[in-house]
């Protein structure tokens, strides 16, 4: 594979990482996944083509764990504000219950 076409996959990679970053950070995580599955056939081509263990390639290896960590930063964010609010939708529920069972108990 030519040094060119090397480079373009690698550009693509990183602009694809950068736009699921930018998607997690404003919660939209149902095109994450969807971007996660064009970029993982990338991921896969790069990696059988053995791109990222060439030395002309070192500082897009840096750039690329930075943007993967950076990305898996923000989704770990995003997992817990939707705990977060699991939690909270939860407490909801059982006082509601709680109230429900009062309303009844009244009634009698």
């Amino acid at each position: 594979m030519r040094s060119d076409r090397q480079k373009q996959l690698l550009e693509k990679l990183q602009k694809l990482l950068g736009e699921q970053n930018d998607l997690a950070r404003q919660g939209k995580l149902s095109e994450v996944e969807a971007l996660c599955e064009r970029t993982n056939g990338l991921i896969e081509e790069i990696s059988r083509a053995g791109i990222l263990k060439l030395d002309e390639f070192a500082r897009q290896r840096k750039q690329l764990a930075d943007t993967y960590e950076n990305l898996r930063l923000t989704l770990s964010d995003q997992k817990d504000e939707v705990t977060r609010e699991l939690n909270r939708i939860r407490k909801g529920r059982k006082t509601i219950g709680v109230y429900r069972d009062s309303i009844r108990t009244a009634r009698k």
